[in-house]
């Protein structure tokens, strides 16, 4: 039997030249041409394929390129052509920007003679042989009522506000089509909805590390943060792409969290928002925890929202914790200033001047002072309104060590000022000292 040779670099290039550009183009677009295995849909009669990977893996190119797929009607789509698609994001503008216009996005994996039509407006992509794909939020459920599709890819969904909700509403939309089909491509988190579609009959998984795309990462990328977060529980999860169950020296664990969770926001009054601020405001700072919660009429404590946000400057953070305190209709501004002093106040007076903060010290550990708001969670007197991942994810890896991969906790920081805030009965002085 002859064995074939691989071409030398100098074939190759005498191989390209003789092509034209529209078989250049072809074949720089021809998917299975670069695709891992991984990242090609499984063969066999799935339901879900529930693609699981580190960040930066290829996990959004492997959704977009599945979606052209099936809308091209090609072989390496695993089933039958598919005219109405839904895309479903963490929110609209998440779709937009990682989905829809992204580098691995839908726009740009597309040859230009074959790419679809973005209306924003009307949160639809269209292509000539008259596929459509619209776009939903996992912060709108109901948005799915109505809408029938033979095929769906929705991204990130250990991040959706809803999660069960909205992919439950998606599964009475899959009904078009002999055989409907779904894309999960996500980094994982241990919530329901993932080990509910591990466990299930029709799931097919596939799992990716970020270090499997490094040829297509920034150089030096993998040596510093594998370097900072290998062997950490949250490198297993950002990085090796798995799903890190409990820590088991948390001061909380998911299950708690979830038997407290309400699908409804309840009316709430004493609204707190909480802040704390960072040392710094660069790329690599730490996050400014932005926390609200409230009093329900049970005299039970309620997160509403968390609107942290990572390497902003004073005056962006301190706009969104003005921006939320209104929204919430706020009754008090808490602010941590052992890193900031007077300029926490003093940032937020430009904004709003007649906005009054109520700063609070820190005179003891993380832990000690976490340790009273775990214990109001125990019994019970704090509910969650809703899905908080991000601030989830580091009550849940907050042990006495602090957080696994070594950051600071800020958004739970600052929901132990909120919570300590609204449960507090000894008066409201200007500066507090916890004890």
């Amino acid at each position: 039997m002859r064995r074939s040779r691989l071409l030398s670099t100098a074939e190759r290039r005498a191989w390209l030249a003789r092509l034209s550009d529209e078989q250049k183009i072809a074949l720089a677009t021809c998917w299975p041409v670069y695709a891992r295995a991984d990242q090609l849909a499984p063969p066999g009669d799935w339901t879900v394929w529930l693609v699981m990977g580190g960040r930066g893996a290829g996990k959004t190119r492997t959704g977009a390129e599945w979606v052209r797929a099936i809308v091209a009607g090609a072989e390496h789509a695993g089933g039958p052509p598919a005219g109405r698609i839904a895309l479903v994001g963490e929110t609209y503008q998440a779709a937009r920007d990682v989905m829809i216009e992204g580098v691995s996005g839908l726009i740009a994996i597309h040859p230009r003679w074959n790419r679809p039509r973005w209306s924003p407006s009307l949160r639809r992509l269209q292509w000539d042989n008259g596929a459509v794909a619209q776009v939903f939020s996992s912060e709108d459920p109901d948005a799915l009522r109505g809408p029938q599709f033979d095929a769906a890819w929705s991204d990130e969904v250990a991040k959706w506000k809803y999660a069960d909700a909205t992919f439950d509403m998606l599964q009475f939309g899959l009904r078009r089509g002999s055989r409907p089909r779904q894309v999960v491509t996500t980094t994982p988190r241990p919530i329901p909805l993932l080990r509910r579609l591990i466990a299930a009959p029709g799931t097919v998984i596939s799992r990716a590390r970020t270090a499997d795309n490094a040829a297509f990462l920034a150089d030096g990328f993998l040596t510093t943060i594998v370097g900072r977060y290998q062997g950490t529980r949250l490198g297993r999860q950002e990085l090796d792409g798995e799903m890190v169950e409990d820590r088991q020296d948390a001061l909380w664990s998911r299950a708690q969290i979830e038997a407290i969770r309400l699908s409804v926001r309840p009316e709430v009054r004493r609204v707190v928002v909480a802040i704390d601020p960072p040392a710094s405001s660069n790329r690599t700072s730490d996050a400014c925890g932005i926390i609200a919660a409230g009093l329900d009429g049970e005299g039970r404590a309620i997160v509403l929202a968390d609107a942290s946000v990572r390497g902003a400057r004073p005056e962006v953070w301190a706009g969104r914790a003005v921006a939320l305190y209104h929204e919430q209709e706020a009754d008090r501004l808490v602010a941590e200033v052992n890193q900031g002093g007077d300029m926490v106040a003093s940032v937020i007076a430009q904004i709003d001047p007649a906005l009054v903060v109520d700063m609070v010290r820190a005179s003891r550990g993380k832990w000690v002072r976490a340790e009273p708001v775990a214990a109001l969670y125990a019994q019970g007197r704090v509910r969650h309104a809703g899905l908080f991942a991000e601030l989830e994810d580091e009550m849940c890896d907050f042990g006495l060590d602090g957080l696994s991969g070594g950051r600071s906790p800020d958004r739970l920081d600052a929901l132990v000022w909120a919570i300590t805030a609204l449960m507090d009965r000894r008066g409201d002085p200007r500066v507090r000292t916890l004890r």
